[in-house]
């Protein structure tokens, strides 16, 4: 740098900043290079320029300055966007620097060249907005070289930037929402009052440009203030949301609009969904809303209904949705990996998503070794009581299999003994293959059936006709009996005399009885039949003697199975 080039930026630096105590002697002191201790230097990193050649922290110190220089005592740049320039866009100052000699005075030939080769100012500008070059070099301006030249562009950055918004996240928006910075002069000004005017403070809107800068294209934006008016309604404060909000994302908020409307159409009440987005407003807000529609997609494709989702997600665990999705995803993986049929990863993903959500699966050569066991032993154990996953989890230490085996038998043994559900020693094998899950699982879907309102000696009795009850989870067994009660109108006495209602899938059931329902209102002359000669007949027999009796019964029944399935 020169004396008469030092000269001015002292005498600038002492008028703007010595006199209004605006900078530290810190900070003066780094800007004129001055080391009292030459040995703080020589513990630094050297690193390399574009042509090879060493830079040193100090040498690329004085390059900064003499760019600062330049840019606002040549250029005329205003002093805080040129210093922005010079100190944040280290790719630019690295592609300068391999076209000078830095082994002389590299604030001489830094200033030296310049004077003879102006820069495209826009590659140091945009670099200094947080871009990186493969994200600024298809938006350099074609047929501009100076940033005085947009001016529009410098009015609407400096609109930003005086609102309070960091220079480093303005890039994010220009790449995003570039239209933005080819507003006429107040239209930027107008466009974020609008939005002020919405209630929203300017903290809020200083987070919401940077993650959704294209909410300040075109009108208020229709779907965010819709968005706005649920979470308001059902009790969320703004300062919640902004806590959430992440200026690292991209929020589409007409796809946050779309998922809240599919959970209120999906059967969501207003206490349920208010009490959704109250305990877990995070998973709206983490970058994650497509996630959730992959997860409802993948959720449904392995069988689970919409309300079974929602219910789900009612009893989401306390952690971020991200993590939760990749543990299930991960527990996918895993189940394929040892060669899980698909049919048995299908009846475990529908009976347990938020348990694989939660649970870090070890490795599966990881868990072979550790549980000395093969893949098929594996999946016969998952299948016996899924709940072992909880076990195989990172972090925890995995008994042998030998060991999990014994324990859940003998848990199995105690509880068929103390029930009378076999009288000696000699049945308890046969029994033991006939009942799936852990003895703290049967254990719990028997209580489930007393707590219906069942004696335990019928329950028992139920288990004897038809044991392969208790080989359905709790909530199988309770939505089928609600059923039963709620929507039939029968006593769950009767499950006594049909234990075997239980058995069949809530779809077969509510085909069979609109049907015959239908049959009925037609004024077709069709026997009294009970609920268990309607549900148990087959498929052809209950086609052959009811359906076809009437000259619709076959169309009819096919539009029933379709609506009642796809549901």
């Amino acid at each position: 740098m020169t004396q008469f080039g030092k000269f001015k930026i002292f005498k600038w630096v002492s008028s703007n900043f010595v006199s209004s105590n605006k900078t530290s002697l810190s900070s003066m002191v780094s800007l004129f290079n001055i080391a009292e201790n030459p040995r703080f230097y020589i513990t630094k990193r050297i690193v390399q320029a574009e042509n090879g050649q060493s830079i040193s922290p100090l040498s690329r110190t004085e390059a900064q300055a003499a760019l600062l220089e330049y840019l606002h005592f040549t250029r005329n740049i205003q002093f805080t966007d040129a210093e922005n320039m010079s100190k944040n866009s280290p790719h630019f100052l690295e592609k300068l620097l391999a076209k000078v000699d830095i082994d002389s005075n590299i604030g001489q030939s830094i200033t030296r060249y310049l004077c003879f080769h102006p820069i495209n100012e826009f590659e140091p500008f945009f670099e200094s907005l947080g871009l990186k070059p493969r994200d600024y070099n298809p938006l350099l301006p074609r047929d501009l070289m100076f940033l005085c030249d947009d001016d529009l562009l410098l009015e609407n950055y400096h609109v930003l930037c005086n609102y309070g918004i960091a220079r480093s996240k303005i890039g994010k928006i220009y790449k995003e929402a570039g239209e933005v910075f080819g507003y006429d002069y107040g239209v930027l000004v107008l466009k974020l009052k609008a939005y002020e005017e919405l209630g929203l403070g300017q903290s809020f809107m200083m987070k919401l440009v940077v993650c959704s800068p294209y909410l300040l294209i075109g009108e208020v934006n229709a779907d965010f203030v819709r968005v706005l008016e649920i979470l308001r309604k059902e009790g969320v404060d703004i300062s919640r949301i902004e806590e959430h909000l992440s200026e690292k994302s991209s929020y589409d908020w007409s796809k946050l609009l779309a998922l809240l409307n599919l959970f209120r159409h999906a059967g969501y009440n207003e206490e349920q969904l208010g009490g959704l987005i109250s305990r877990h407003l995070g998973i709206f807000f983490e970058d994650s809303v497509d996630r959730i529609y992959l997860l409802i997609g993948f959720l449904l494709k392995f069988g689970s209904t919409m309300n079974q989702i929602c219910s789900m997600f009612l009893q989401f665990p306390q952690m971020e949705f991200e993590e939760f999705f990749s543990n299930l995803r991960h527990c996918f993986l895993f189940l394929k990996e040892i060669q899980m049929e698909a049919h048995e990863i299908r009846n475990i993903f529908h009976s347990h998503p938020l348990m694989l959500g939660s649970c870090r699966l070890k490795k599966p050569n990881t868990l072979r070794l550790a549980l000395h066991a093969a893949d098929k032993r594996m999946c016969e154990v998952i299948q016996e009581s899924p709940q072992v996953l909880k076990k195989w989890v990172m972090g925890s230490k995995v008994e042998r299999l030998q060991n999990l085996i014994l324990k859940s038998r003998m848990q199995k043994t105690k509880f068929l003994l103390d029930l009378g559900i076999v009288d000696d020693s000699n049945e308890i094998g046969k029994a033991l293959k006939v009942f799936r899950g852990s003895g703290a699982k049967i254990q719990e879907r028997f209580d489930c059936l007393v707590e219906a309102g069942l004696s335990r000696k019928d329950v028992c009795e139920m288990i004897k006709a038809s044991p392969q009850i208790l080989n359905q989870t709790k909530d199988v067994l309770e939505m089928k009996i609600d059923f039963l009660v709620n929507k039939v109108g029968y006593p769950v006495s009767y499950l006594v005399t049909f234990p075997s209602y239980l058995n069949y899938t809530m779809e077969r059931v509510e085909l069979r009885l609109a049907m015959y329902n239908w049959l009925k209102d037609q004024g077709k002359s069709v026997p009294m039949l009970s609920l268990s000669t309607v549900i148990s007949l087959s498929d052809k027999k209950f086609i052959n003697e009811y359906v076809n009796s009437h000259p619709r019964g076959l169309e009819i029944w096919q539009n029933l199975k379709k609506e009642i399935y796809a549901e």
